[in-house]
Formats: C-alpha cells, structure tokens, sequence
C-alpha cells in the first residue's frame, strides 16, 4: 500500500492515471448502485400490491420519501466531500444501501417498509452520482468530459441490466429473493471497489523537479453561487427534470402493463431506454465543450417531451419504441450535462457544495413526483392522460429554465 501511495507522488501523469482507475471504479459501482437503488424499484410495485394489498400510492409515497431524504442529505453530503473526500462516504452508504435493500425483502408493514426508504434516502446520496461527479471533479481539469462521458455511458448500461435482471428473478422467484439477490450484488460490486480502489487526488506542492497534480481550485464560493440568477434558473430547470424522470421511472412499466404489455416483456422495454441513453451521451457531452453547455441541455429537454408528446398519443409497439428513442435519448446525456454546466458556471473549489445545494433546493418537488402522480392515476381511474401531459409541460419548462440561466444577469440585485 506504501509503495502504490508513493507511485502517486510522482508526478502529475501518475496522478491522472489513477484519476482514470477512479473512473472505473466508480463506472462500476455506479451502474449497480442506480441499478439496485433507483431502476429496479418500477418492477416491484405490481407484486408487492398483489402480496401486500397495499396501494401504489402508499408504495410509491416510501420512493418519494427517500427521494427527499436523499436531496436534504446532498447538501451535508456535499459539504464533507469538499472537506474529507469521497472515499469514506461512498464506502459507508454502499455498505447500508446493501443492508437495508436485503432488509426490503422481509418487510411486512407498512411502516417498516418507510422507515427502510429512509435510510436509502441518506445511503443513496451518499453512493449515486453527486457524490461520484465531485470525486471526478477534483481528479480532472484537462479530459473533464471524456472522464464524464465514460462514467455515464458505462452507468447508462444500469437500467438495461437490472430492470429486466429484477423482472426475470421476480418472475422466476418472487419478489423478496429477488431483492436478496440484488442486495448481495450490491454489496460484492459496491463495498469493496469502494473501500480499496477510490482515493481523492494527492495535494501537494509543486517544484520544479517533482509537479504534482491539484485539483481545480477556482470557482464561486457556495454563498456567492446562492446570490445568482443563474443557480437559481438552473436549479428551477434540473428540478422539472428529475421530476420527470422519476416519473417516468418509477410509472413506465405499470404504464406499459395497463396497456396491455406483458410484464416482463414491459421491464425490458424500459430497460431499452437505458440502450438509446448511450449513443446519448456519446453525442451530446462531449458537444457541450463545441457549442453552448445550455443549448445542449435546452435541447435534451425538448427531445424528452417530444418523446413524451409519442408516448401520448401512440401505445403501439412502434409508437413505444418511437418514445423509448427520443426519450433515451434525452435522458442519457441530462445528467453529465448538469455536472459539466455546474462547473463550468460556477468554478469546481466548491463543487459538492453547490451542487448539493442544486439537490436540496429540488428535493421536495423531485420526491413529490412518483407519490402525486400515483394520486393523479387514481383520481382519473388508472387513465395516463394527465400525467403524461404534465411531465411533458414539465420537461418544456425545463427546457426554459436553462436557456435563462444563459441569458439571465448573473448576480442578483442586493436587498
């Protein structure tokens, strides 16, 4: 171990190498802990109201929850990164993300099954990619977006693993050795790679003989980002699209089975999504750094409600696949785009901080999302319409949203 810390002070090529190990790293344990933690939960709302008899507005309502437990948790979370670095924390989430999933599997009340959702909230801020963006962050100046682009097309590959890995262990098994099964998986892809092989980048003092690699210590502070229009439109923007993107989420394949779709057939459709996402962000994150950050963001958004716009009016075969490929592929690049705006806007020194607080500032609209819109389907008698027709205003107004943080004065007036 002495000996490969010391191969890190050798120079800055040394350093960026293992910059590049960190990205693997985490291309891994990403594309679990999103599989387990955030796609497969879609699959288990039909079996769980089948054994359980509870609603899908008391099951989505613990989704919901965690969803604004995990934005509340950005913004401390973010801040103990920029201090202490990603490594511990990532470590300690994966390890109680792996627990309580294997404990979602031998819930019987309700309020048990909340309590769990909970500790996912804290345990998924701690694991997904905000944390992950911020370890990138300080790893990388030069090759920001190719380290990026990596991490997010190698991620997108989560749903189209573990939506119809979730299906067909649900089919084939049931529903609670299923999450036993994905919860063992997270723990032996996530907790190891984490503890061993993530490291913040070494901070030393450059000399003629001996450079070293620091990360990028510019930027807006954290109080001085809370005073600008911009944080303020960008926050509005990536608000409205997480609320439709969990909506999506955790809606499509109930979506797909009322239509007439076979569930396992209906998991790998929403998997595919995960498919389309890739070429995504091969095509648009790397743009970012030829055009404009906010016109490519502007333009992931209105490719998402143009898929919607498909899914509305079109159920057919062929109309899903029309939605799953313009959806996808607005989807796919939504995320790095975020992380690339908010540190180009803002600078990185305070890059966990100010993100963490994008998150928190989102968290109640975003978790909001798959609770409102399950009472929604149930007040229009199970109908689709008017849900669809708000995630699609939703992702227009996110669209908005960052053209005007393009345009808009940077700093606020003072009171």
């Amino acid at each position: 171990m002495t000996s490969e810390i010391g191969s890190l002070k050798t120079g800055k090529s040394t350093s960026i190498s293992y910059g590049w190990a960190v990205v693997a790293a985490l291309s891994l344990t990403e594309t679990v802990s999103y599989g387990v933690l955030y796609y497969a939960f879609t699959v288990f709302i039909e079996p769980m109201q089948v054994t359980l008899g509870w609603s899908r507005e008391a099951i989505t309502g613990a989704y919901s929850l965690s969803l604004l437990v995990s934005g509340i948790a950005a913004l401390s979370i973010g801040r103990w990164i920029d201090v202490y670095g990603a490594r511990r924390i990532m470590t300690i989430g994966a390890v109680a993300a792996s627990l309580l999933v294997a404990g979602w599997a031998f819930v019987d009340s309700l309020f048990a099954f909340y309590a769990l959702w909970v500790g996912l909230g804290f345990a998924s801020a701690a694991v997904l990619y905000e944390p992950a963006f911020a370890l990138i962050m300080r790893w990388f100046q030069a090759g920001r977006s190719s380290a990026l682009t990596t991490l997010t097309f190698i991620a997108g590959f989560a749903s189209v693993i573990f939506i119809p890995l979730a299906g067909r262990l649900t089919a084939d098994l049931g529903w609670r050795p299923a999450l036993l099964i994905l919860a063992a998986i997270l723990a032996l892809l996530t907790i190891p790679v984490n503890l061993f092989v993530l490291r913040d980048p070494p901070r030393l003092p450059a000399t003629p003989h001996t450079p070293s690699f620091t990360p990028l210590i510019d930027g807006a502070s954290a109080r001085d980002a809370f005073r600008r229009r911009d944080f303020w439109w960008l926050t509005i923007s990536f608000t409205l699209s997480v609320f439709v993107f969990v909506g999506v989420g955790v809606h499509l394949v109930p979506f797909l089975i009322s239509r007439g779709y076979e569930p396992i057939h209906a998991a790998t459709l929403a998997g595919a999504i995960g498919v389309v996402a890739l070429p995504g962000r091969l095509i648009f994150t790397p743009l970012g750094a030829r055009i404009s950050r906010h016109a490519v963001a502007a333009l992931l958004f209105i490719t998402t409600a143009l898929g919607l716009i498909v899914l509305l009016f079109d159920t057919s075969e062929i109309g899903v696949w029309a939605f799953i490929i313009l959806y996808g592929l607005g989807f796919g690049a939504v995320t790095p785009a975020k992380a690339s705006l908010i540190a180009e806007t803002f600078g990185t020194a305070h890059y966990g901080d100010i993100s963490g607080r994008i998150t928190f500032f989102g968290a109640l609209p975003r978790a909001v999302s798959p609770f409102a819109l399950s009472l929604l389907i149930s007040l229009a008698a199970g109908s689709y319409q008017a849900v669809l027709i708000i995630l699609i205003a939703a992702a227009g107004l996110a669209a908005f949203g960052v053209i005007k943080a393009k345009t808009s004065t940077p700093i606020m007036d003072s009171p």
